[in-house]
């Protein structure tokens, strides 16, 4: 099989998804690689759309709340939305890089390339077999105008919400979302604080605003070092990601800070949440289902409005999470009922029944069926 994968950085979850599923591929002896169609046109532009995309949700979360709600409001009116017409412009130069190189199918982890390809179909370019994965637990807006072969969505207990918005049943494929193979690793909690090199003796809160270090992590982390204080057995992790303002700023205090250890980005992040009692962090989509893949006890804060909103509500109906919104007052009491043994056991049999942890596994199987057919 020889796949392309294509992803964008406005988010490190749709990567993250894609690198799951290729890393698979090519375990499998497959040709599979994965790149942002937007370099088609140039690498400044990819960088420019994945930037802008981070500024927007660091430093203005409402603004970004607010074109989503203009999303799905556009959505209901009967012609295509901006998304749409915006990206045709990359389908004559995808069309000229698969003439180039053919592939069996196009996996997309992300809307845009979903709307690039959606145009060549309807304007007779030659694609392969297409296949969407839903990195999030909602059907977000403009993903019914898409023309996808198939559709992989979280659970199928989403199915009525993407069928109501116009997909066809057919299409959706229930499997899961895809996870790396570092999250299911057997590894116990002493082994992953001995790698990292933590005291077993210590208990670890974990802290992240995903990729791009979205939400009030720094007044989470300020609430922390107030209960750590009296409490020496805590210690506390946070994970920036390409937040550099937030980084250099907790940096800055982590040096008066005993316990207090911030970092950028990690390739290590199974390792922190398998050391870790708690992992606190915004209802990102592909993070959460690490966390469950994982069987962390989760607790949520600070959601970006929009899709993340709705990954907090499947979470927290199922109890597979503590859903916190007001973090001076709420954070405190629900990291110490989640760190009751009974309270995290239920929390996992729930992360278990609801989240496939063997997603990637079973999309790829699927794909290979797929192309074999």
């Amino acid at each position: 099989m020889d796949a392309l994968i294509l992803s964008c950085s406005t988010g490190g979850g749709h990567n993250a998804a894609g690198n799951a599923v290729r890393e698979e591929l090519q375990r499998r002896g497959h040709q599979a690689e994965i790149w942002d169609p937007y370099e088609l046109v140039s690498n400044s532009l990819a960088e420019g759309i994945g930037n802008t995309y981070i500024k927007t949700t660091q430093k203005m979360p409402v603004l970004f709340g607010l074109i989503y709600l203009l999303g799905e409001g556009y959505r209901r009116l009967p012609f295509r939305s901006p998304v749409y017409f915006v990206n045709r412009k990359i389908a004559r130069l995808l069309e000229e890089r698969l003439r180039e190189h053919s592939v069996d199918l196009i996996v997309m982890p992300h809307l845009f390339p979903a709307e690039v390809v959606t145009y060549m179909k309807r304007h007779g370019m030659k694609v392969p077999k297409t296949v969407f994965i839903a990195t999030d637990y909602a059907c977000i807006p403009f993903t019914e105008e898409t023309d996808c072969d198939y559709y992989i969505i979280p659970n199928k207990e989403l199915l009525p919400e993407f069928t109501g918005k116009g997909i066809p049943k057919e299409r959706l494929i229930p499997l899961g979302i895809p996870v790396s193979r570092s999250f299911l690793k057997e590894i116990t909690k002493e082994e992953a604080k001995k790698r990292l090199g933590f005291s077993l003796e210590k208990h670890y809160i974990l802290v992240s605003g995903g990729s791009i270090g979205a939400g009030n992590l720094e007044q989470a982390v300020q609430v922390i070092y107030r209960y750590m204080e009296k409490r020496r057995e805590f210690e506390c992790i946070v994970i920036c990601g390409n937040n550099e303002c937030l980084y250099h700023k907790l940096k800055q205090r982590a040096k008066s800070m005993r316990g207090l250890y911030v970092l950028k980005s990690t390739s290590k992040m199974y390792l922190y949440m398998k050391a870790s009692d708690v992992f606190i962090s915004k209802p990102g989509g592909l993070s959460s289902t690490e966390a469950a893949a994982m069987g962390t006890a989760l607790i949520h804060i600070s959601p970006i409005p929009g899709c993340e909103f709705a990954n907090r509500k499947f979470f927290e109906r199922r109890r597979m999470c503590i859903a916190v919104g007001n973090i001076s007052k709420q954070l405190i009491p629900a990291v110490i009922y989640a760190r009751k043994q009974q309270v995290a056991e239920n929390m996992k049999r729930a992360q278990r029944k609801y989240v496939n942890g063997h997603a990637c596994e079973e999309i790829c199987d699927w794909l290979e069926d797929l192309v074999e057919r």
